[in-house]
């Protein structure tokens, strides 16, 4: 019997729905070739379930979510839906995914391609052989602490203005060592170094991150390397010599900043992709989200010009977390890598040096190809 797993595929809105038909080509041909058996649901999340519920997601769908060994999404949102209350805006689909699968260790690969290394913002030297994983812990810290908000300060004379912003930066033993195990999982399945970044230097909850995160190394994974750096450092160094790291562990606040310095390193944000864990279900497969980090981009859907080579590898990052597929995770990988050497490309990816170029469906066809030729 061929190994089954089921997996809810969520296209979204703009190019979501483009990129991920490109996805179900190599799903298709995973389970023609592989010996896998998918059981694909598809269904409506953002502004495309807006606009036939009324809502981002229906408690139907995230049910669903919550059943399925995996979820796939493609992107949501887009300027008509910006007059729309916060409560029902596209984004919030997306955030209750996150939130009710207690998705708590975003994981953002930033992995150069040989044939874009010319495409990074940083020289070909710096950048090229590049494959790093930053983990960053997606469900606590400084965007979800109590109190928060904007609140009259009426008692103080000396504000101007007379308004104060509070955002409260506040983590739990548990929730530090929980995202940490996860780091440090993925360093034995890379090359067994984990490096912490945080700012113990000036904040309480620095202080406690590194010590957690010690706690977990010293008695759990004494066989992971474990170095410390301040994020403000790990910032400079990662445009430095980003090659000196393999996993990169931090908070929510400062892994937004990092992960999105990482993107640039790669030259398009059209080939990176992200994976959002949670604890193990019954079957033993953590609950999971993958989606590329590229958004709607509402300005070119509908045209062909769509990058699907994110989305695609994030059902490597599935083949390889979710299904225990490590061989099949590798194996597209190799396809794509195979595809960018001989020059194809999509708008996005199309420099001084030229190449040949193809639309998303093309994309998809020759990944596909190279798979086959690979077999």
């Amino acid at each position: 019997m061929p190994d089954s797993y089921s997996l809810l595929i969520l296209p979204g809105d703009g190019i979501g729905p483009e990129v991920m038909a490109e996805v179900v080509k190599v799903i298709d041909w995973f389970q023609a070739n592989r010996g896998m058996s998918f059981d694909v649901t598809h269904d409506l999340v953002g502004g495309s379930a807006y606009d036939a519920h009324g809502v981002p997601l229906t408690d139907e769908t995230m049910a669903k979510a919550q059943a399925a060994d995996a979820v796939l999404l493609g992107a949501v949102g887009g300027p008509k839906y910006d007059v729309l209350d916060f409560a029902v805006k596209p984004e919030r689909g997306l955030l209750r995914l996150r939130k009710e699968m207690d998705l708590f260790a975003n994981l953002r690969p930033a992995q150069c391609f040989d044939a874009l290394a010319d495409f990074s913002s940083l020289k070909r030297e710096v950048v090229a052989g590049l494959d790093i994983l930053i983990v960053r812990e997606l469900t606590s810290g400084v965007y979800f602490g109590q109190p928060r908000g904007i609140h009259d300060d009426d008692n103080n004379p000396e504000n101007e203005g007379g308004r104060v912003g509070i955002n409260t930066q506040r983590y739990t033993s548990g929730e530090i060592r929980r995202v940490a195990r996860s780091a440090f999982e993925m360093a034995r399945r890379r090359r067994g170094k984990v490096c912490s970044m945080e700012k113990a230097n000036v904040m309480e909850s620095g202080i406690l991150w590194r010590e957690e995160v010690q706690w977990v190394h010293d008695n759990e994974y004494p066989d992971v390397e474990l170095t410390h750096m301040y994020a403000d450092n790990g910032l400079m160094q990662l445009v430095r010599q980003p090659r000196q790291f393999d996993v990169i562990l931090t908070d929510n606040l400062f892994g937004d900043l990092l992960s999105d310095a990482a993107a640039m390193l790669t030259g398009s944000l059209g080939m990176l992709p992200s994976a959002s864990l949670g604890a193990p279900m019954a079957n033993g497969r953590p609950k999971a989200l993958y989606e590329p980090v590229h958004g709607s981009a509402p300005d070119i859907a509908g045209q062909g010009k769509a990058n699907p080579i994110a989305c695609i590898l994030s059902f490597a990052m599935a083949l390889r977390y979710s299904f225990d597929q490590g061989d099949a995770a590798a194996e597209l990988e190799r396809a794509v890598e195979r595809v960018l050497a001989e020059g194809v490309r999509t708008a996005d990816l199309m420099g001084p040096e030229g190449g040949s170029p193809v639309s998303t469906a093309g994309m998809g066809d020759r990944i596909v190809a190279a798979l086959a030729a690979g077999a």
